[in-house]
Protein backbone atom coordinates (compact mmCIF):
# COMPACT_ATOMS: atom_id res chain seq x y z
CA UNK A 1 0.00 0.00 0.00
CA UNK A 2 1.74 3.49 -1.18
CA UNK A 3 5.31 1.42 -0.55
CA UNK A 4 4.30 1.57 3.02
CA UNK A 5 5.07 -1.56 4.71
CA UNK A 6 3.77 -2.76 8.07
CA UNK A 7 7.60 -2.22 9.75
CA UNK A 8 6.89 1.31 8.66
CA UNK A 9 3.33 2.04 9.89
CA UNK A 10 4.39 0.39 13.22
CA UNK A 11 7.69 2.52 13.39
CA UNK A 12 5.33 5.42 12.77
CA UNK A 13 2.38 4.79 15.25
CA UNK A 14 4.83 4.17 18.20
CA UNK A 15 6.57 7.51 17.37
CA UNK A 16 3.39 9.34 17.10
CA UNK A 17 2.37 8.12 20.39
CA UNK A 18 5.68 8.63 22.40
CA UNK A 19 5.85 11.96 20.45
CA UNK A 20 2.81 13.18 22.61
CA UNK A 21 3.72 11.10 25.45
CA UNK A 22 7.22 12.61 25.69
CA UNK A 23 5.87 16.53 25.98
CA UNK A 24 3.51 15.93 28.92
CA UNK A 25 5.90 13.96 31.27
CA UNK A 26 8.37 16.48 30.34
CA UNK A 27 6.00 19.54 31.57
CA UNK A 28 5.42 17.50 34.55
CA UNK A 29 8.82 16.70 35.93
CA UNK A 30 9.96 20.57 34.86
CA UNK A 31 6.63 21.97 36.94
CA UNK A 32 6.71 20.04 39.70
CA UNK A 33 9.80 21.16 40.43
CA UNK A 34 8.30 24.64 40.19
CA UNK A 35 5.73 24.13 42.37
CA UNK A 36 8.21 22.44 44.98
CA UNK A 37 10.74 25.66 44.92
CA UNK A 38 7.34 28.34 44.86
CA UNK A 39 6.12 26.35 47.75
CA UNK A 40 9.47 26.29 49.71
CA UNK A 41 10.36 30.08 49.27
CA UNK A 42 6.63 30.72 50.86
CA UNK A 43 7.30 28.94 53.61
CA UNK A 44 10.62 30.30 53.66
CA UNK A 45 9.67 33.98 53.08
CA UNK A 46 6.14 34.20 53.85
CA UNK A 47 5.45 36.72 50.67
CA UNK A 48 1.84 35.73 48.89
CA UNK A 49 2.69 35.95 45.53
CA UNK A 50 5.15 32.80 45.68
CA UNK A 51 1.51 31.18 47.32
CA UNK A 52 -0.45 32.47 44.45
CA UNK A 53 1.85 31.28 41.91
CA UNK A 54 2.09 28.21 43.45
CA UNK A 55 -1.72 28.15 43.57
CA UNK A 56 -1.73 28.90 39.91
CA UNK A 57 0.21 26.59 38.42
CA UNK A 58 -0.72 23.76 40.61
CA UNK A 59 -4.25 23.60 38.64
CA UNK A 60 -2.49 23.20 35.34
CA UNK A 61 -0.16 20.88 36.80
CA UNK A 62 -3.09 18.69 37.64
CA UNK A 63 -4.17 19.19 34.01
CA UNK A 64 -0.72 18.13 32.48
CA UNK A 65 -0.18 15.34 34.83
CA UNK A 66 -3.18 13.49 33.74
CA UNK A 67 -3.05 13.66 30.23
CA UNK A 68 0.87 12.44 30.52
CA UNK A 69 -0.87 9.30 32.66
CA UNK A 70 -3.08 8.54 29.76
CA UNK A 71 -0.86 9.05 26.56
CA UNK A 72 1.88 6.32 28.24
CA UNK A 73 -1.08 3.53 28.52
CA UNK A 74 -1.03 3.02 24.65
CA UNK A 75 2.58 2.16 24.91
CA UNK A 76 2.79 -0.49 26.92
CA UNK A 77 -0.03 -2.53 24.57
CA UNK A 78 1.65 -1.51 21.52
CA UNK A 79 4.70 -3.80 22.84
CA UNK A 80 2.72 -6.52 22.98
CA UNK A 81 0.75 -6.06 19.69
CA UNK A 82 3.27 -4.77 17.04
CA UNK A 83 6.48 -4.89 18.81
CA UNK A 84 5.95 -8.64 20.52
CA UNK A 85 9.93 -9.98 19.27
CA UNK A 86 11.64 -7.02 20.92
CA UNK A 87 9.23 -7.66 24.22
CA UNK A 88 10.46 -11.38 24.12
CA UNK A 89 13.87 -11.20 23.14
CA UNK A 90 14.90 -7.57 25.43
CA UNK A 91 11.62 -8.13 28.03
CA UNK A 92 13.93 -9.67 30.44
CA UNK A 93 15.77 -6.85 30.89
CA UNK A 94 13.93 -3.99 30.18
CA UNK A 95 10.66 -5.58 32.08
CA UNK A 96 12.33 -5.60 35.68
CA UNK A 97 13.78 -1.95 35.09
CA UNK A 98 10.04 -0.45 33.57
CA UNK A 99 8.22 -2.74 36.96
CA UNK A 100 10.88 -0.43 39.51
CA UNK A 101 9.31 2.27 38.00
CA UNK A 102 5.89 1.64 38.65
CA UNK A 103 6.78 0.03 42.55
CA UNK A 104 8.92 3.41 43.55
CA UNK A 105 8.29 6.28 41.51
CA UNK A 106 4.84 5.51 40.16
CA UNK A 107 3.56 4.86 43.75
CA UNK A 108 5.45 7.73 45.43
CA UNK A 109 3.72 10.05 43.34
CA UNK A 110 0.54 8.33 43.42
CA UNK A 111 0.84 8.41 47.08
CA UNK A 112 1.23 11.94 47.48
CA UNK A 113 -0.58 13.63 44.69
CA UNK A 114 -3.99 14.22 46.24
CA UNK A 115 -1.89 15.59 49.08
CA UNK A 116 -0.45 17.92 46.88
CA UNK A 117 -3.58 18.95 44.75
CA UNK A 118 -6.30 18.65 47.80
CA UNK A 119 -4.42 18.75 51.12
CA UNK A 120 -3.48 22.30 51.84
CA UNK A 121 -6.00 23.20 54.20
CA UNK A 122 -5.67 19.74 55.64
CA UNK A 123 -2.47 19.07 56.67
CA UNK A 124 0.03 21.48 57.91
CA UNK A 125 2.28 23.59 56.08
CA UNK A 126 5.72 21.68 56.41
CA UNK A 127 3.92 18.42 55.39
CA UNK A 128 2.26 19.95 52.65
CA UNK A 129 5.27 20.64 51.44
CA UNK A 130 6.99 17.33 51.60
CA UNK A 131 4.32 16.13 49.44
CA UNK A 132 5.19 18.81 46.28
CA UNK A 133 8.65 17.62 47.15
CA UNK A 134 7.70 13.69 47.35
CA UNK A 135 5.71 14.33 43.91
CA UNK A 136 8.50 16.16 42.45
CA UNK A 137 11.09 13.15 43.77
CA UNK A 138 8.41 10.97 41.84
CA UNK A 139 8.94 12.57 38.34
CA UNK A 140 12.47 12.95 38.45
CA UNK A 141 12.89 8.97 39.69
CA UNK A 142 10.19 7.97 36.93
CA UNK A 143 12.40 10.07 34.36
CA UNK A 144 15.47 7.94 35.43
CA UNK A 145 14.06 4.49 35.27
CA UNK A 146 12.67 5.25 31.71
CA UNK A 147 16.05 6.89 30.47
CA UNK A 148 17.96 4.07 32.19
CA UNK A 149 16.08 1.40 30.25
CA UNK A 150 16.00 3.64 26.67
CA UNK A 151 20.15 4.45 27.22
CA UNK A 152 20.65 0.29 27.51
CA UNK A 153 19.16 0.07 23.88
CA UNK A 154 21.45 2.77 23.25
CA UNK A 155 24.47 1.26 24.60
CA UNK A 156 23.52 -2.11 26.11
CA UNK A 157 25.54 -3.36 29.09
CA UNK A 158 25.70 -6.46 31.47
CA UNK A 159 23.76 -8.54 29.69
CA UNK A 160 24.22 -12.31 27.88
CA UNK A 161 22.49 -13.68 25.09
CA UNK A 162 20.48 -16.96 25.82
CA UNK A 163 21.92 -19.05 22.30
CA UNK A 164 18.71 -21.10 22.35
CA UNK A 165 16.31 -18.39 21.97
CA UNK A 166 18.21 -14.92 21.31
CA UNK A 167 17.06 -13.84 24.69
CA UNK A 168 18.88 -11.33 26.27
CA UNK A 169 19.25 -12.21 30.18
CA UNK A 170 20.75 -9.82 32.89
CA UNK A 171 24.11 -10.55 34.15
CA UNK A 172 24.79 -7.11 36.01
CA UNK A 173 22.30 -4.78 36.90
CA UNK A 174 23.99 -2.18 37.95
CA UNK A 175 26.03 -2.11 34.49
CA UNK A 176 22.55 -2.74 32.74
CA UNK A 177 21.19 0.34 34.56
CA UNK A 178 24.35 2.74 34.86
CA UNK A 179 25.18 2.03 31.05
CA UNK A 180 27.71 3.90 29.37
CA UNK A 181 25.02 6.56 28.17
CA UNK A 182 22.88 7.01 31.01
CA UNK A 183 24.34 9.39 32.86
CA UNK A 184 24.98 11.67 30.29
CA UNK A 185 21.41 11.63 28.40
CA UNK A 186 19.70 11.99 32.09
CA UNK A 187 21.69 15.12 32.78
CA UNK A 188 20.22 16.12 29.91
CA UNK A 189 16.74 15.40 29.76
CA UNK A 190 16.46 16.95 33.07
CA UNK A 191 17.40 20.58 31.68
CA UNK A 192 15.38 19.91 28.92
CA UNK A 193 12.56 19.18 31.05
CA UNK A 194 13.20 22.61 33.48
CA UNK A 195 13.80 24.36 29.73
CA UNK A 196 10.99 23.17 28.44
CA UNK A 197 8.83 24.65 31.70
CA UNK A 198 11.05 27.95 31.90
CA UNK A 199 10.55 28.89 28.79
CA UNK A 200 6.21 28.03 29.16
CA UNK A 201 6.32 30.29 32.25
CA UNK A 202 8.29 32.53 30.81
CA UNK A 203 6.07 32.84 27.97
CA UNK A 204 2.67 33.22 30.29
CA UNK A 205 4.59 36.27 32.24
CA UNK A 206 5.73 37.71 28.60
CA UNK A 207 1.95 37.42 27.47
CA UNK A 208 0.66 38.82 30.54
CA UNK A 209 3.00 41.63 30.79
CA UNK A 210 2.67 42.61 27.28
CA UNK A 211 -1.04 42.66 27.40
CA UNK A 212 -0.95 44.51 30.53
CA UNK A 213 0.77 47.42 28.76
CA UNK A 214 -1.29 47.43 25.98
CA UNK A 215 -4.57 48.14 28.07
CA UNK A 216 -2.16 51.00 29.94
CA UNK A 217 -2.49 49.02 33.37
CA UNK A 218 0.87 47.67 35.46
CA UNK A 219 1.49 44.49 35.90
CA UNK A 220 0.68 42.59 39.14
CA UNK A 221 3.18 41.03 41.42
CA UNK A 222 2.51 37.55 40.62
CA UNK A 223 3.44 37.83 36.37
CA UNK A 224 6.37 40.03 37.45
CA UNK A 225 7.67 37.59 39.82
CA UNK A 226 6.95 34.13 37.59
CA UNK A 227 8.77 36.15 34.50
CA UNK A 228 11.78 37.05 36.20
CA UNK A 229 12.28 33.63 37.82
CA UNK A 230 11.58 31.92 34.56
CA UNK A 231 14.14 34.08 32.82
CA UNK A 232 16.73 33.35 35.72
CA UNK A 233 16.21 29.76 35.06
CA UNK A 234 16.83 30.49 31.54
CA UNK A 235 20.02 32.49 32.05
CA UNK A 236 21.57 30.10 34.14
CA UNK A 237 20.39 26.58 32.63
CA UNK A 238 20.61 27.03 28.79
CA UNK A 239 24.26 27.30 28.93
CA UNK A 240 24.42 24.59 31.16
CA UNK A 241 22.49 22.42 28.46
CA UNK A 242 24.78 23.51 26.03
CA UNK A 243 27.40 21.96 27.89
CA UNK A 244 25.25 18.75 28.86
CA UNK A 245 24.78 18.20 24.94
CA UNK A 246 28.96 18.58 24.36
CA UNK A 247 29.80 15.74 26.58
CA UNK A 248 26.83 13.46 25.32
CA UNK A 249 28.05 14.33 21.63
CA UNK A 250 31.76 12.85 23.08
CA UNK A 251 29.98 10.12 24.35
CA UNK A 252 27.80 9.19 21.37
CA UNK A 253 31.23 9.35 19.29
CA UNK A 254 32.41 6.75 20.88
CA UNK A 255 29.32 4.05 21.17
CA UNK A 256 27.17 4.88 18.13
CA UNK A 257 29.90 7.11 15.68
CA UNK A 258 26.86 6.08 12.74
CA UNK A 259 24.56 8.14 14.61
CA UNK A 260 27.32 11.39 14.85
CA UNK A 261 28.06 10.29 10.70
CA UNK A 262 24.39 10.95 10.21
CA UNK A 263 23.89 14.16 12.27
CA UNK A 264 27.25 16.00 11.13
CA UNK A 265 25.93 14.61 7.54
CA UNK A 266 29.54 13.17 6.94
CA UNK A 267 30.23 10.48 4.41
CA UNK A 268 33.92 10.57 3.96
CA UNK A 269 36.03 9.32 7.54
CA UNK A 270 38.66 12.10 8.44
CA UNK A 271 40.45 14.05 10.30
CA UNK A 272 40.21 17.97 10.63
CA UNK A 273 37.17 17.75 8.87
CA UNK A 274 34.82 20.91 8.47
CA UNK A 275 31.29 21.39 10.20
CA UNK A 276 28.34 21.51 7.82
CA UNK A 277 25.76 23.97 9.13
CA UNK A 278 23.43 23.52 6.19
CA UNK A 279 23.13 20.42 3.35
CA UNK A 280 20.82 17.99 2.03
CA UNK A 281 22.39 13.96 2.94
CA UNK A 282 22.11 12.51 -0.03
CA UNK A 283 21.25 8.41 0.98
CA UNK A 284 21.12 7.58 -3.13
CA UNK A 285 24.75 9.09 -4.14
CA UNK A 286 26.11 9.21 -0.60
CA UNK A 287 27.37 13.07 -0.66
CA UNK A 288 25.35 15.61 1.35
CA UNK A 289 24.40 18.36 -0.82
CA UNK A 290 24.74 22.02 -1.24
CA UNK A 291 27.13 22.11 2.00
CA UNK A 292 27.61 25.46 3.58
CA UNK A 293 30.47 24.37 6.22
CA UNK A 294 33.04 26.02 8.02
CA UNK A 295 36.68 24.28 7.92
CA UNK A 296 37.83 22.34 10.45
CA UNK A 297 35.57 23.16 13.14
CA UNK A 298 33.45 19.70 13.15
CA UNK A 299 36.47 18.03 14.15
CA UNK A 300 37.21 20.52 17.07
CA UNK A 301 33.31 20.46 17.92
CA UNK A 302 33.35 16.97 17.94
CA UNK A 303 36.51 15.99 19.28
CA UNK A 304 37.92 19.04 20.79
CA UNK A 305 40.97 18.70 18.47
CA UNK A 306 41.95 20.06 15.13
CA UNK A 307 43.06 16.78 13.89
CA UNK A 308 40.21 14.35 15.91
CA UNK A 309 39.08 12.00 13.29
CA UNK A 310 35.62 11.94 12.29
CA UNK A 311 33.48 9.44 11.46
CA UNK A 312 31.90 8.97 7.92
CA UNK A 313 28.64 6.97 7.09
CA UNK A 314 30.87 5.20 3.97
CA UNK A 315 32.45 3.58 6.31
CA UNK A 316 29.12 1.36 7.77
CA UNK A 317 27.59 -1.07 5.43
CA UNK A 318 24.69 0.87 3.87
CA UNK A 319 21.79 -1.77 5.89
CA UNK A 320 23.40 -0.38 9.38
CA UNK A 321 23.51 3.39 8.41
CA UNK A 322 20.49 5.64 9.89
CA UNK A 323 18.59 7.53 7.29
CA UNK A 324 20.47 10.86 7.52
CA UNK A 325 18.16 13.50 6.25
CA UNK A 326 15.85 13.24 9.12
CA UNK A 327 18.94 13.03 11.85
CA UNK A 328 20.88 15.78 10.14
CA UNK A 329 17.90 18.76 10.31
CA UNK A 330 16.31 17.21 13.97
CA UNK A 331 19.69 17.89 15.04
CA UNK A 332 20.18 21.31 13.91
CA UNK A 333 16.73 22.09 14.74
CA UNK A 334 17.28 21.28 18.91
CA UNK A 335 21.49 23.05 18.66
CA UNK A 336 19.20 26.27 16.62
CA UNK A 337 16.35 26.36 19.12
CA UNK A 338 19.53 25.65 22.15
CA UNK A 339 21.18 28.81 20.91
CA UNK A 340 17.89 31.18 20.71
CA UNK A 341 17.56 30.03 24.42
CA UNK A 342 20.85 31.17 25.26
CA UNK A 343 20.52 34.19 23.76
CA UNK A 344 17.10 34.61 25.02
CA UNK A 345 18.84 34.50 28.58
CA UNK A 346 21.38 36.72 28.06
CA UNK A 347 19.22 39.11 26.35
CA UNK A 348 17.13 38.66 29.94
CA UNK A 349 20.25 39.47 31.77
CA UNK A 350 21.25 42.67 29.70
CA UNK A 351 17.54 43.75 30.40
CA UNK A 352 18.13 43.96 33.98
CA UNK A 353 21.49 45.31 34.16
CA UNK A 354 19.81 48.23 32.21
CA UNK A 355 16.97 48.54 34.14
CA UNK A 356 14.40 47.50 31.40
CA UNK A 357 13.09 44.06 32.28
CA UNK A 358 9.47 44.91 33.07
CA UNK A 359 9.29 47.11 30.65
CA UNK A 360 11.12 46.15 26.98
CA UNK A 361 9.06 44.93 24.71
CA UNK A 362 11.56 43.07 22.34
CA UNK A 363 12.37 41.20 25.39
CA UNK A 364 8.94 40.17 26.44
CA UNK A 365 7.70 39.48 22.32
CA UNK A 366 11.32 36.90 22.30
CA UNK A 367 10.18 35.48 25.55
CA UNK A 368 6.44 35.03 23.92
CA UNK A 369 7.62 33.72 20.83
CA UNK A 370 10.02 31.16 22.44
CA UNK A 371 6.80 29.38 24.61
CA UNK A 372 7.28 25.92 22.54
CA UNK A 373 10.95 26.14 22.15
CA UNK A 374 11.88 23.82 24.48
CA UNK A 375 9.06 21.29 23.35
CA UNK A 376 9.96 21.36 20.00
CA UNK A 377 13.96 21.22 20.99
CA UNK A 378 13.20 18.11 23.03
CA UNK A 379 11.03 16.45 20.09
CA UNK A 380 14.05 16.93 17.59
CA UNK A 381 16.56 15.37 20.01
CA UNK A 382 14.15 12.54 20.91
CA UNK A 383 14.12 12.25 17.01
CA UNK A 384 17.82 12.49 16.29
CA UNK A 385 18.38 9.69 19.28
CA UNK A 386 15.62 7.44 18.14
CA UNK A 387 16.55 7.42 14.25
CA UNK A 388 19.78 8.15 14.79
CA UNK A 389 19.85 4.16 16.62
CA UNK A 390 18.07 2.78 13.47
CA UNK A 391 18.52 -0.17 11.60
CA UNK A 392 18.91 -1.33 15.60
CA UNK A 393 16.35 -1.49 18.16
CA UNK A 394 18.95 -2.55 20.93
CA UNK A 395 22.28 -0.83 19.12
CA UNK A 396 24.38 -3.30 17.34
CA UNK A 397 22.78 -5.94 18.41
CA UNK A 398 18.89 -6.48 17.23
CA UNK A 399 17.37 -5.23 14.16
CA UNK A 400 14.08 -3.29 14.03
CA UNK A 401 13.45 -5.82 11.38
CA UNK A 402 13.64 -9.10 13.96
CA UNK A 403 11.48 -6.68 16.29
CA UNK A 404 8.42 -6.40 14.70
CA UNK A 405 5.37 -8.26 15.19
CA UNK A 406 3.59 -10.50 12.76
CA UNK A 407 1.09 -8.33 11.87
CA UNK A 408 -0.63 -7.41 8.59
CA UNK A 409 -0.83 -3.79 7.30
CA UNK A 410 -4.55 -3.35 7.69
CA UNK A 411 -4.78 -4.07 11.37
CA UNK A 412 -2.08 -1.55 11.88
CA UNK A 413 -3.42 1.31 9.97
CA UNK A 414 -6.51 0.52 11.64
CA UNK A 415 -5.11 1.08 14.94
CA UNK A 416 -3.02 4.04 13.81
CA UNK A 417 -6.04 6.07 12.28
CA UNK A 418 -8.14 5.65 15.47
CA UNK A 419 -5.20 6.55 17.86
CA UNK A 420 -4.49 9.82 15.50
CA UNK A 421 -8.27 10.93 15.77
CA UNK A 422 -8.32 10.01 19.58
CA UNK A 423 -5.10 12.01 20.25
CA UNK A 424 -5.78 14.67 18.67
CA UNK A 425 -9.44 15.04 19.69
CA UNK A 426 -8.74 13.93 23.71
CA UNK A 427 -5.16 15.86 23.75
CA UNK A 428 -6.19 18.62 21.76
CA UNK A 429 -9.07 19.69 24.54
CA UNK A 430 -6.15 19.77 27.44
CA UNK A 431 -4.25 21.67 25.58
CA UNK A 432 -6.94 23.96 24.76
CA UNK A 433 -7.95 24.12 28.76
CA UNK A 434 -4.43 24.26 29.57
CA UNK A 435 -3.71 27.43 27.12
CA UNK A 436 -6.86 28.93 28.49
CA UNK A 437 -5.60 28.71 32.03
CA UNK A 438 -2.65 30.42 30.95
CA UNK A 439 -4.06 33.17 29.67
CA UNK A 440 -5.86 33.71 33.08
CA UNK A 441 -3.85 36.08 35.14
CA UNK A 442 -2.50 34.70 37.81
CA UNK A 443 -4.58 36.79 40.47
CA UNK A 444 -3.68 38.51 44.05
CA UNK A 445 -5.17 35.58 46.60
CA UNK A 446 -5.26 32.89 43.46
CA UNK A 447 -7.41 29.77 44.33
CA UNK A 448 -6.35 26.56 44.48
CA UNK A 449 -7.80 23.27 43.08
CA UNK A 450 -8.88 22.35 47.02
CA UNK A 451 -12.72 22.69 46.78
CA UNK A 452 -12.57 24.20 50.57
CA UNK A 453 -10.48 26.47 50.08
CA UNK A 454 -12.35 29.81 50.10
CA UNK A 455 -12.67 32.07 47.13
CA UNK A 456 -11.48 35.96 47.44
CA UNK A 457 -12.01 38.33 44.53
CA UNK A 458 -9.37 38.95 42.14
CA UNK A 459 -7.03 41.77 43.48
CA UNK A 460 -8.74 41.30 47.11
CA UNK A 461 -5.11 40.83 49.66
CA UNK A 462 -5.37 38.94 52.79
CA UNK A 463 -5.21 40.91 55.80
CA UNK A 464 -4.64 40.41 59.45
CA UNK A 465 -8.37 39.33 59.62
CA UNK A 466 -9.09 37.23 56.45
CA UNK A 467 -6.01 35.10 55.39
CA UNK A 468 -6.17 31.91 53.63
CA UNK A 469 -6.71 28.62 56.58
CA UNK A 470 -3.40 26.75 56.14
CA UNK A 471 -4.52 23.66 57.87
CA UNK A 472 -2.71 24.43 61.17
CA UNK A 473 -5.47 26.80 62.57
CA UNK A 474 -3.69 29.60 61.26
CA UNK A 475 -3.70 32.05 58.75
CA UNK A 476 -1.53 32.38 55.40
CA UNK A 477 1.56 34.70 55.71
CA UNK A 478 0.77 38.13 54.45
CA UNK A 479 2.26 39.85 51.23
CA UNK A 480 4.97 42.66 51.84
Amino acid sequence: MFGISALDLARAQFGFTVAFHILFPAFSIGLAAYLAVLEGVWLKTGRQVYLDLYRYWLKIFAIGFAMGVVSGITMSYEFGTNWSRFAQKAGPVLGPMLSYEVLTAFFLEAGFLGVMLFGMNRVGRRLHFAASCMVSTGTLISMSWILASNSWMQTPAGYTIDKATGRFLPADWLRIIFNPSFPFRLVHMGLAAFLCVAFAVGAVGAFHLLRDRRAGRAPTEPVRVMFSMAMWMAAIVAPMQILAGDTQGLNTLQYQPAKIAAMEGDWESRGRAPEILFGIPNMRTERTDYRIEIPFAGSLILTHSLDGKVPGLKQFAPRDRPYAPIVFFTFRIMVGLGMLMFALGLFSLYARWRGSFYSNRWLHRFALAMAPSGFVALLCGWMTTEIGRQPFTVYGLLRTTDSVSPIALPGIATSMLVFVVVYFVVFGAGLLIILRMMAREPEIGETGPDPRQPTRAAGQHPGPAQGQPDGMGGHALPAE
